[in-house]
């Protein structure tokens, strides 16, 4: 069998990095694809490798996840799926947030089912189905698209791809869903070996809405490997211990953030003497009141995380949405949470909808030295694991 791996890490494991160097030690007669989802990850790897060499090597190639799916699996044997393809060309892809390819009427108006339920058109109708009026195929679609064809072309655009590539790394694949997860089913049945690295605590962005593998969505890729795949791993397929360790959470971080996914393995504070060898001061996780807000802003120079633009923050002090803050480090960070949010910190028990756990993880994770969370609470409540800021009363005068 192959060494085909899953690496489940934690934040600031340095999973990037692992599969950098990874790629680096490899033979450079071996032809490597590096990919993921997003521009801003994509753009790290090319970083990361530029600080150990001084080019990319020219037997890695690093592409965008899409960019990947396009080039090397619609367009080679497109006019195989459809002979409509014969005569014309895709003209890129249309990044769909939702469901794709709904219906309108001939007055560009939205069309509904009784119920109000929004039309879509379906699979018997192909150009509408997969494509924009002007030949952008849905991202949804990318990966259905070439499943359907592979299997029309009996493995021929596998076959083709394990041609060009020995190896395929994919980075943050737990932002992989739907069909998406059936192209990696086929890269592990086929030679090419195959690397998965990704935190499953992190999904704040996702490929893939179409409703192929539901249960698998929202960073479940383990289960998906167990389950959809047996045949194709042994028991040193997934890793979950190696890259378990955060070069950049200190230990309070790591605890209290290990709490919002109490099924996965706790991440934990490396040892590293680079890493750990200043002593800081104001270390870990605070709850700060609205009404000092200010005071900490001025004290600590905090990063203020925010869900959206509409959540009112200190406009003197820089600030970020959570999604974007993914893959960042700073020193320390202050969060506005959400209510649902802050009915979680009030016992860690409360249920969080998949997209704002992964968002408070992402927060909670970026702060290398303290992050704070700005709640208005009662004398009396106390937090397991957070302690409560407490401003002197010259630092309040200096922040009004």
């Amino acid at each position: 069998m192959k060494n085909n791996k899953l690496n489940i890490s934690a934040a600031g494991s340095g999973k990037t990095t692992f599969l950098v160097n990874k790629a680096l030690a490899l033979d450079k007669t071996k032809q490597i694809l590096i990919t993921t989802y997003t521009i801003d990850n994509e753009e790290e790897i090319r970083n990361k490798i530029l600080e150990k060499r001084k080019s990319i090597p020219s037997n890695i190639t690093i592409q965008g996840w899409f960019s990947f799916l396009l080039q090397q699996g619609v367009r080679p044997y497109q006019g195989s799926m459809n002979e409509m393809l014969f005569d014309n060309d895709i003209r890129g892809m249309l990044l769909s947030e939702g469901k794709s390819a709904p219906k309108f009427d001939i007055n560009g108006r939205p069309m509904f089912l009784r119920g109000g339920k929004r039309q879509y058109y379906g699979e018997a109708d192909f150009k509408e189905f997969y494509f924009t009026q002007n030949w952008r195929i849905y991202s949804d679609k990318i990966s259905k698209f070439i499943v359907g064809c592979n299997e029309k072309l009996n493995g021929e655009i596998i076959s083709r791809i394990s041609r060009i590539y020995s190896h395929i790394f994919i980075d943050e694949v737990q932002d992989l869903a739907g069909y998406d997860l059936e192209i990696i089913k086929l890269l592990f049945k086929s030679n090419i070996e195959t690397i998965l690295v990704g935190d499953p605590r992190q999904v704040t962005y996702l490929t893939n809405h179409y409703r192929k593998y539901p249960k698998y969505k929202y960073g479940k890729i383990k289960e998906f490997l167990q389950n959809e795949c047996r045949s194709l791993i042994d028991e040193n397929t997934i890793d979950e211990t190696s890259l378990k360790k955060s070069h950049r959470n200190n230990k309070a971080i790591c605890e209290y953030s290990s709490k919002l996914y109490t099924e996965l393995e706790k991440s934990e504070p490396c040892d590293c003497e680079t890493c750990r060898s200043k002593n800081t001061e104001h270390e870990g996780v605070f709850i700060v009141k609205p009404e000092d807000i200010n005071s900490y802003l001025n004290k600590y120079n905090p990063i203020q995380l925010i869900w959206d633009k509409r959540t009112e923050v200190n406009t003197h002090y820089p600030v970020i949405t959570f999604g974007k803050s993914k893959g960042k480090t700073f020193k320390r960070v202050i969060i506005y949470p959400t209510e649902p949010i802050k009915n979680w910190i009030c016992n860690n028990q409360s249920d969080l909808v998949n997209a704002a756990k992964s968002k408070f993880y992402v927060a909670l994770t970026r702060a290398k030295h303290s992050a704070a969370i700005v709640f208005s609470y009662s004398e009396n409540e106390e937090f397991d694991g957070i302690e409560k800021y407490i401003p002197e009363l010259s630092e309040i005068e200096l922040s009004e």
